[in-house]
């Protein structure tokens, strides 16, 4: 053979391998959103939810979340969303110590707050995949985004914001083409929790209230669908009694003046606060220091952000529980009384 062919039969081989080298890589949309392989389901999926049926036919590689901590559960699958709203206005996005690093340098689009999304930035996009899990999501905008994408609303079995972290987390496994690696994360946070109850049997045995105070003189208990509370009774911890029978199905939390902190009284107390004056604000109001719970101190102050513990059981996600349980445990195997 010339040398001119062995050249070119070199040439033709290197261009071979490297096409064999990009066909078993990540998958990639046209706009460079990338998928890597063990993150690649299987298609085509159907997820029921509160606006219908949708059908996801092929891997989705531009996703877009619009349930509050939907992207959490995303990033643990592997998969890096490209829009998301922004629920505690992180800044820098993304900086959460469960998700840091998940996000490495790329972080996303914030296509919006809560519940108003911005169409523009999303349609701008290009999703392939639109969630909607932790959100209050309304028909009139899921008709509008099920023309840009797929859309796979919240659970329509329970109220908004109400559906268990297992249940969200399967919604968004299954639309993503990986049940079995979903069940697997929560099966290592199932285990997670079993353990810290099984050191900690002492939990069952109280009642707790979760609680916050988002504007001086308004006090909230949160009820048995929001996550913090979730986050406390898989560590076995009982609803205490008087705020169960307060909550309303549709509601989160039951919100009071100080003359009926009576519904705070029980074993265990555990405050949420991003106002830095809040703790000295309850601990001087003249109802509260007469409750037992705060002069036996069963009570505890915790903060949203720095340490972002309340945020990490606010989210109660996938990701943020295992930083949950960290930090949480102690503190509360470590509060006095019964």
């Amino acid at each position: 053979m010339s040398d001119f062919g062995v050249r070119v039969k070199a040439i033709l081989t290197a261009l071979m391998m490297s096409l064999l080298v990009a066909g078993c890589g990540s998958a990639e949309s046209a706009d460079g959103a990338e998928v890597p392989p063990e993150s690649q389901g299987t298609f085509p999926v159907s997820v029921l939810h509160k606006y219908g049926t949708t059908t996801v036919e092929k891997q989705p590689s531009r996703i877009v979340t619009l349930g509050l901590s939907d992207h959490d559960s995303v990033l643990a699958l592997g998969i890096r969303p490209v829009g998301v709203v922004d629920w505690f206005r992180e800044r820098p996005y993304g900086k959460w110590p469960w998700t840091q690093a998940r996000w490495g340098d790329k972080a996303p689009e914030i296509v919006g707050e809560r519940d108003e999304y911005n169409f523009e930035k999303i349609a701008a996009l290009k999703p392939d995949l639109i969630l909607a899990q932790y959100s209050g999501m309304k028909k009139e905008q899921y008709d509008k985004l099920v023309r840009l994408a797929p859309v796979v609303a919240q659970p329509g079995d329970y109220e908004d914001y109400a559906a268990p972290w297992q249940r969200m987390t399967r919604q968004i496994g299954k639309a993503l083409g990986l049940s079995q690696k979903t069940e697997d994360l929560i099966s290592d946070i199932d285990a997670r929790f079993a353990k810290a109850r099984a050191e900690h049997p002492e939990f069952a045995k109280l009642s707790m209230v979760v609680a916050d105070t988002f504007e001086a003189g308004k006090f909230s208990a949160f009820t048995t669908t929001d996550p913090k509370m979730i986050f406390m009774t898989e560590l076995g911890y009982q609803p205490s009694g008087p705020v169960v029978k307060e909550s309303k199905p549709a509601d989160n939390v039951v919100e009071v003046s100080s003359e009926r902190f009576d519904l705070f009284e029980a074993d265990r107390l555990v405050w949420l606060n991003s106002d830095v004056g809040a703790e000295a604000r309850v601990r001087a109001d003249p109802v509260y220091r007469k409750l037992k719970v705060n002069q036996e101190k069963r009570d505890l102050f915790i903060t949203y952000e720095n340490p972002p513990v309340g945020a990490a059981i606010s989210f109660n996600t996938v990701l943020s529980i295992p930083y949950a349980l960290e930090q949480m445990v102690p503190k509360l195997a470590a509060m006095p009384g019964k």
